[in-house]
């Protein structure tokens, strides 16, 4: 197999190249040199399609071509998540995103008609209503030099998520220091930082450092939050109380407890476990996804320029329309913009899958016991699929040319039958968004490419915080309708 053999003797394995490079006090220095050690094997070893890499003792194989990644992917015996998924059990929940594959199909059979196309379209509203929210937020923001965008948009996506998941409104975006929001974001820092310690991956060990005690505490919290939203809602359940006309909007919660009550597949804990992996998954990927779109669109006005003539054919001046279903239909360059944005900062930069058995990738057999582990990040680089990767090109994506893109080639959603439930909803919001802040707005970034860099978080976060210029596009009343 392709890559570096274990040495008895070498007890940090290849964990000893993310030492090599350049020393940084930032307390990303780690993660900036994972991405370069990845970067260097992948140019080394991509004509084999995968490469080795071990951790210590532990092996993983990294699939950086199309046809090794649908080898995994497509295949029924690959499907159980990478053990490295159980770090993150606290935070994101031992719901439909982490059960083993024997619980798995059966799980996911029953939670798809949650996320069917006639239910999200009754979550338009939401989407618009918060999306308005953040334009009245940035029409203030136009009188200052720059805009920090991400923690605007983090809010109004974890506002939406709990709206549309748990059918409450916690007002994160008003108040971001709610206990619930702030257990939360700590909870992802703690294990972001875990990550990338190696040597707090055994439970054993991290059982006796300070992250642990705040990480348990910090759980209890979002766990008690979660616990208390069910009990609420399954007492109104059972009490009658929950009556829906048609038409009306049921939150995902709802429709978990009407499958709890009508065949008891479904326990209040598996409740709770599943809406944690949808909240953490939800609003953190869909609004770092946005974030790098917007720092891409602030980059290039001819790119922007295309997006307001999209949406000026579709909504003329009325930037306070609702966007609809089939607005989300008809734009199809804003589609592109993101797909591409996507393609070069894929939200989910890496994902994994267990092997259980020896398995055959391409020629090469990979060990039982490895853990596969897509680099999306760079398979998204690759130039037999994308020429000149590095450009931001969203004519790739219009339909002459994305037929020609091979199916496993992009996986901004993982792919596969474990791809994400969520994905349908994700774009429905983002398109919503989107389109929304850019009909008022243009947006300028002020730090280059070359000055932002990705990082492999949990998702692929920019090295330093996006600045944009907010300019009105028009003179104009921003309203947000009731």
């Amino acid at each position: 197999m392709p890559g570096k053999k274990p040495e008895f003797f070498n007890v940090l394995g290849d964990l000893k190249d993310m030492f090599a490079y350049e020393k940084s006090s930032n307390d990303f220095a780690l993660h900036h040199n994972f991405i370069q050690v990845m970067k260097k094997r992948t140019e080394l070893y991509q004509k084999q399609q995968l490469f080795s890499w071990w951790a210590s003792y532990v092996p993983f194989v990294f699939l950086v071509k199309a046809d090794a990644v649908k080898t995994v992917m497509k295949g029924y015996k690959t499907i159980d998540k990478s053990w490295v998924y159980e770090i993150l059990k606290p935070l994101s929940g031992s719901g439909l995103g982490n059960v083993p594959s024997q619980e798995w199909k059966p799980r996911r059979k029953l939670l798809t008609p949650c996320f069917h196309t006639d239910i999200l379209r009754n979550y338009m509203d939401v989407f618009n209503e918060h999306s308005q929210k953040l334009v009245k937020f940035f029409h203030q923001e136009t009188t200052k030099e720059f805009t920090y965008v991400k923690k605007p948009i983090t809010l109004a996506a974890l506002d939406i998520l709990c709206e549309t998941v748990f059918g409450i409104q916690i007002g994160a975006f008003e108040n971001e220091d709610s206990r619930y929001v702030k257990s939360l974001n700590r909870l992802t820092e703690i294990y972001i930082s875990r990550i990338h310690k190696f040597w707090q991956w055994p439970d054993i060990l991290f059982k006796f450092s300070k992250a642990y005690r705040e990480m348990r505490f910090h759980e209890q919290v979002c766990n008690n939050f979660a616990t208390e939203v069910i009990r609420e809602k399954k007492k109104s359940h059972l009490c009658g109380d929950m009556k829906y006309e048609i038409g009306k909007r049921k939150a995902v919660l709802d429709l978990l407890l009407e499958l709890y009550s009508a065949n008891g597949e479904l326990s209040e804990e598996d409740i709770k476990e599943d809406l944690k992996v949808f909240i953490f998954a939800g609003h953190d990927t869909a609004s770092i996804a946005m974030t790098w779109a917007l720092f891409l669109i602030g980059l290039y006005p001819d790119v922007q320029a295309k997006i307001h003539e999209e949406l000026d054919r579709i909504f003329g001046d009325d930037v306070n329309r609702y966007v609809t279903e089939n607005d989300l239909n008809e734009l199809e360059y804003l589609d592109c913009v993101i797909k591409e944005s996507n393609r070069l900062y894929s939200p989910a930069p890496m994902f994994g899958r267990q092997i259980y058995e020896d398995t055959n990738i391409c020629g090469h057999t990979i060990p039982k016991g490895a853990s596969c582990i897509v680099l999306a990040h760079f398979l998204h680089r690759d130039e037999d699929v994308f020429p000149d990767p590095e450009k931001f090109d969203p004519d790739r994506f219009l339909p002459e040319n994305s037929v020609n893109i091979p199916e496993f080639a992009f996986v901004p959603f993982a792919a596969g039958p474990r791809n994400c439930i969520g994905q349908r909803y994700a774009t429905m919001e983002m398109k919503t968004m989107l389109s929304t802040i850019l009909r008022s707005f243009t947006v300028e970034s002020l730090d280059g490419r070359d000055k932002v860099q990705p990082l492999m978080l949990i998702t692929l976060h920019p090295s330093i915080p996006i600045r944009l210029k907010m300019r009105l596009r028009k003179t104009q009343k921003i309203t947000v309708n009731n």
